[in-house]
């Protein structure tokens, strides 16, 4: 018998332009879904009443009203408080907790349409964060920004640049225990490898797969305390090559694709370095041009 990868694996991995745009496309509709609901979260979360299942249930027809759902990418992981510190919860009845005031609210959710496959994970204060909350949610946006405005030459592995996620967290003596990024699909899995954002020593195959562009990734740092909360910011991105005058090297980069806002009430501005608050102006500022055309009102 002759072991080999399947030869349709990288054609697979690599989208062609028509995926890309048909991705970009289910990407407006489903931002606006979230937009939607991040703020029906801000006027109904601190009056109390909501818990974990009516709020992933509000999601999921919010999506459903954006048009062409044919299902969720994966079951939603809603968490409020302590439950947010669990990676891969899943909501039942029994573990269905209320989202309370001056707490946190982690909601990673996916979509699958025809032109595309979403995945997004945003956490959300409910009421007044505490300063450790606003610390720890601020190192994990910067991993973020970091894996967002990483140029790399060819070759480049996603074990190269798992560490640009961590570094903020490292500093402070804290860590994930989880992937940065995993490879998605174009109306498949979710989860599509070979390429990923992850330690070398991480378990499961990926890591030593070149990044090429037409690979769409999540980037997904986050921290988590058990027993209190967890925090997660997830966008997808695109690896795009990108023009360097007197590049010796072919460079290659990211394109964020996920249109969403960000809950500023979180970031710790003091914490924040050169080009940091700029990145987040000018993707609060991009996010309309994606989701405005489906949108109306408040």
């Amino acid at each position: 018998a002759v072991q080999k990868r399947d030869p349709a694996v990288l054609p697979k991995a690599t989208k062609n332009e028509g995926e890309t745009a048909g991705h970009k496309d289910a990407q407006a509709r489903d931002g606006a879904a979230i937009v939607r609901f991040l703020h029906w979260l801000s006027v109904e979360g601190p009056k109390g009443g909501l818990d974990e299942i009516k709020a992933a249930e509000k999601l999921h027809d919010l999506r459903r009203q954006g048009g062409d759902l044919r299902d969720l990418s994966f079951d939603t992981i809603s968490g409020a408080g302590p439950n947010g510190a669990i990676v891969h919860y899943r909501v039942t009845e029994a573990t269905n907790r209320p989202i309370e005031l001056n707490s946190l609210y982690l909601v990673d959710s996916g979509a699958q349409y025809p032109d595309g496959t979403t995945d997004i994970t945003r956490s959300v204060a409910i009421g007044e964060p505490n300063p450790e909350m606003r610390d720890r949610f601020t190192r994990v946006l910067k991993g973020h920004i970091a894996i967002a405005r990483a140029v790399f030459p060819q070759g480049t592995r996603g074990s190269q640049l798992d560490s640009f996620a961590r570094q903020y967290l490292w500093q402070a003596g804290l860590d994930y225990a989880h992937g940065t990024g995993h490879g998605v699909g174009s109306f498949l899995a979710v989860h599509e490898g070979p390429q990923r954002i992850g330690a070398a020593n991480y378990p499961g195959s990926g890591w030593d797969e070149p990044l090429q562009p037409g690979m769409f990734l999540s980037n997904e740092p986050g921290y988590y305390k058990t027993g209190e909360y967890g925090i997660r910011v997830e966008n997808l991105v695109l690896v795009v090559p990108v023009e360097i005058a007197g590049a010796e090297k072919t460079m290659f980069g990211f394109e964020t694709l996920t249109w969403a806002p960000i809950d500023r009430n979180l970031i710790d501005t003091g914490l924040l370095t050169s080009g940091e608050p700029q990145w987040i102006d000018q993707y609060h500022a991009w996010v309309p041009t994606g989701v405005g055309p489906h949108l109306d009102g408040a």
